[in-house]
């Protein structure tokens, strides 16, 4: 929810009102520790506390937590402004690649998240995400970097990958230098 109204330009509450329900997270992106909040009408949220009753949730002294999410919310702008930046100037980055392995819609990048096609038999999204994640020796001596990158196979096609506030534009340039460098391993 506040990905989409950040990178819509509008407030939350505008999305939102098009919902019966909505639930926010409060962690990664906003950065608190924990934290959730649940939203709809009067007799869903009843339900809902009821079960998590019945299911044993609950916590006790959470104003550490809840400071936390109010902080996150107040920063929330500014810093998915941020996350959706480095997920755009990675997608550029890849896309300028021009790799043979996969294509990348820039189009569809208006978020945090950005999804890569992986092109041909090999690899697969899942071997593509386990080279990202390895460290080679070969990879050190070359780069002068060892960068262990954790990306998602999401469907049998694709990769996605997700930017949140812990992940630094740094952090992006590296991730770009990382999926050439396995690119160019994989092609050799």
């Amino acid at each position: 929810l506040m990905n989409a109204a950040v990178a819509q330009g509008v407030e939350p509450a505008q999305i939102a009102q098009h919902c019966d329900s909505v639930s926010l997270c409060f962690s990664k992106g906003l950065g608190a520790p924990a934290g959730a909040v649940l939203a709809g009408c009067r007799e869903f949220v009843a339900e809902a506390w009821r079960v998590r009753k019945l299911l044993g949730g609950g916590m006790r002294q959470v104003g550490v937590l809840a400071a936390a999410a109010h902080l996150g919310l107040q920063r929330a702008e500014a810093t998915l402004h941020r996350d959706h930046g480095n997920a755009r100037r990675f997608a550029e980055g890849i896309h300028l690649l021009d790799s043979p392995l996969w294509s990348i819609n820039l189009a569809a990048v208006e978020t945090n998240i950005v999804m890569v096609t992986v092109r041909g038999a090999w690899p697969s999204p899942a071997e593509l995400c386990d080279r990202l994640r390895a460290i080679s020796e070969e990879e050190v001596a070359e780069t002068g970097q060892a960068v262990s990158v954790l990306l998602l196979p999401w469907t049998a096609r694709s990769v996605r990958a997700v930017w949140h506030r812990d992940v630094s534009a740094r952090d992006t340039e590296l991730t770009r230098k990382k999926l050439e460098f396995v690119a160019r391993k994989c092609q050799e």
